[in-house]
């Protein structure tokens, strides 16, 4: 395995993620919305929008797992951690590193809807829309890729490299 390309550079990552923290802090300007981060790999990106925001906002994790340490979707979404704060009535941003096959969005989505939220809006740094399974909207998105297997910004193999500043595609 070896890294064979920078796919988007670091300073091309902030300048993304400063716009899309301006459009939500505009759009929730009278609000303090909550936002729930999709564990491990969106820990990174995460930090960095809500460091960028000019609302108020809070935050929460969550802990799904569907690829273990392939490099594939099992296809079956499992919750790990759930988060611990009460979002009915209450504006939800989820915030994913990748949308690849869409199946773990779809699933923490659906089951956060039942939990009587204001609204459910999604913040994905990375889709790969040639690679859904299932239609998944993405609200707030970084940047498309094409289907390749990248690492870097919170994104691992194996739980290796997601300390890489930009997005880099792994050779396997």
């Amino acid at each position: 395995m070896k890294i064979v390309e920078t796919l988007i550079s670091q300073e091309d990552i902030q300048k993304r993620v400063q716009g899309i923290a301006k459009v939500i802090s505009a759009e929730y300007s009278d609000a303090n919305p909550i936002f729930v981060g999709l564990l491990k790999g969106s820990f990174i990106f995460m930090a960095d929008l809500v460091r960028s925001l000019t609302i108020p906002c809070e935050i929460d994790f969550m802990v799904p797992s569907s690829y273990g340490n392939s490099t594939k979707s099992s296809g079956v979404v499992r919750l790990l951690y759930d988060i611990e704060v009460d979002i009915s009535g209450r504006d939800v941003i989820l915030v994913e590193d990748i949308v690849d096959t869409g199946l773990t969005l779809n699933f923490i989505k659906k089951e956060l809807s039942l939990r009587n939220p204001k609204s459910v809006k999604v913040c994905a740094l990375l889709e790969k829309g040639d690679a859904k399974m299932c239609e998944v909207e993405v609200d707030y998105l970084g940047f498309s890729i094409p289907d390749k297997f990248v690492v870097g910004y919170g994104l691992d193999y194996a739980q290796q490299y997601r300390n890489l500043p930009s997005i880099s595609i792994l050779e396997l």
